[in-house]
């Protein structure tokens, strides 16, 4: 009896460190808009996207440079899988339907990615991802919220090719979700597993970069902002946030740690008004708000289900 309530003591701590590396994750991502506004100065989209994540495998290579040794052919498409829609889809997908409709249309069907990941879940992975109604009520709440933050009294302009490609994007992050709870369940450690999935990741970006006009100028990383803003890229972002990100996967299961997702409009205006000095509006305030709710009501009920 002993020995099973240590075991559950030991499951509970796990779980509370997966939803702590997950808000972690949250908070940098929700401040990379920051960064990313800056070096758009002087890179193109995909230019940031290839330095962030080269940068990010060389650091994770640099951590833990032991190969990681698969069980064959298999295993090596889960990651491929990985690599090619959470590190080089969702990210190009995401940047080019920036220019084709406003970031907050953008803001909000990215937002719809748990909803995705949790349907994919409860198709794909019935054993371990239940839902119940209570999430369903989380994500409406935390969508109403999310929309109350981005629109903030603005007139809701739909742009159908951009509104697609946002909505590509959430889905597609939703795959990247569930090939990662299957990543994780196969036993590597997290480092190794983050730094395969980075690998394909960015060999999937070398056809996209002669499509999308890169090119391989360095002179402006010259500037100390450039230099800092790219390594907060690819360092904290990249390297740390996507171990940080695949860790809570791992330990919460792919449903409840997509959920803090819902944080990241949070984080963004909390943001602007600290280090912008943007006014928050009352209708932000109310979003803000609802959406925490939303979150809770999601997550809470997700434990319960499961217990």
């Amino acid at each position: 009896m002993k020995g099973q309530n240590g075991d559950k003591r030991g499951m509970e701590k796990k779980k509370h460190i997966g939803h702590l590396t997950a808000a972690l994750t949250i908070l940098i991502w929700g401040t990379t808009f920051i960064s990313t506004k800056v070096l758009l100065e002087d890179f193109q989209p995909i230019e940031i996207l290839v330095f962030r994540f080269v940068i990010g495998f060389v650091l994770l290579l640099l951590l833990s440079p032991r190969k990681l040794k698969t069980a064959g052919a298999g295993e090596e498409l889960l990651f491929a899988g990985a690599g090619l829609c959470g590190i080089c889809l969702y990210y190009l997908l995401e940047n080019i339907a920036l220019t084709y409709t406003l970031a907050s249309n953008v803001g909000v069907i990215i937002s719809v990615a748990p909803f995705f990941t949790a349907i994919l879940a409860h198709i794909l992975m019935k054993e371990e991802e239940k839902l119940g109604v209570p999430f369903f009520i989380g994500f409406l709440m935390a969508m109403a919220g999310i929309v109350m933050i981005s629109f903030n009294g603005a007139e809701l302009k739909l742009n159908p090719t951009g509104d697609l490609l946002a909505l590509l994007a959430a889905l597609v992050w939703a795959v990247y979700s569930i090939l990662s709870r299957k990543i994780s369940s196969l036993g590597y450690p997290v480092v190794l597993t983050t730094r395969r999935t980075f690998f394909y990741g960015i060999l999937f970006m070398i056809p996209a970069s002669f499509l999308l006009d890169f090119r391989l100028n360095l002179a402006p990383l010259g500037k100390p902002v450039n230099l800092l803003n790219i390594l907060y890229l690819g360092a904290g972002a990249s390297a740390l946030c996507f171990v940080t990100w695949n860790f809570s996967v791992k330990k919460l299961g792919a449903v409840k740690t997509s959920i803090y997702i819902y944080l990241v409009p949070v984080i963004t205006v909390i943001t602007s008004v600290l280090i912008l000095h943007e006014q928050i509006t009352v209708m932000s305030a109310l979003g803000v708000l609802l959406t925490l709710v939303g979150l809770c009501v999601s997550e809470t009920k997700l434990k319960r289900k499961k217990s």
